[in-house]
């Protein structure tokens, strides 16, 4: 009777393990999110960015501004806001559908941050969860390349005449 009870209990911990595995979702955009995004978020739906009360859709890869009454959704940012400055402003992380819907929440809520400069981005990170966006930059030499050309032969190696000119590719 024990081993009865005890198979059936640990059949029944199993099925539960199991169920409750299957209800786990990780969501992870590490790699969407770009490079003067702020460092620490495995997840990030929008940036919320104070300085210009605007968002930035990371899925999408637009901001979202409000201009003549409407959101508008846009791959660069208007004219207006030409002297912003993603690298150095600081971005609010939002995981909400719709944020500029309630965009006097947020625009209370992190009124403090405007003009803040002092946050860390992606760019700057070498964070090894960040190596999509780490690019080392690496000295490249330039090498110069002369057309040789035979004696009294006046043709490049392209077959075109070589009107004197100091010609490289």
């Amino acid at each position: 009777m024990k081993k009865i009870i005890l198979t059936a209990a640990i059949l029944l911990s199993s099925l539960t393990v199991k169920i409750a595995s299957a209800q786990i979702s990780l969501s992870i955009n590490i790699g969407s999110q770009p490079e003067w995004g702020p460092v620490g978020y495995d997840h990030a739906d929008y940036y919320y960015l104070p300085d210009i009360d605007s968002y930035y859709d990371i899925n999408a890869h637009q901001y979202v501004y409000f201009d003549n009454n409407v959101w508008v959704h846009g791959a660069v940012l208007p004219p207006r806001f030409g002297s912003y400055d993603v690298y150095h402003s600081y971005k609010v992380v939002v995981n909400e559908r719709t944020p500029w819907v309630r965009n006097d929440v947020y625009k209370r809520k992190y009124a403090s941050y405007r003009g803040r400069h002092d946050q860390a981005v992606i760019r700057d990170s070498h964070d090894e969860k960040y190596r999509n966006h780490y690019v080392e930059r690496k000295t490249v030499r330039r090498v110069d390349v002369v057309k040789h050309k035979s004696k009294g032969d006046n043709h490049g190696h392209d077959g075109h005449k070589d009107q004197g000119h100091d010609h490289r590719d």
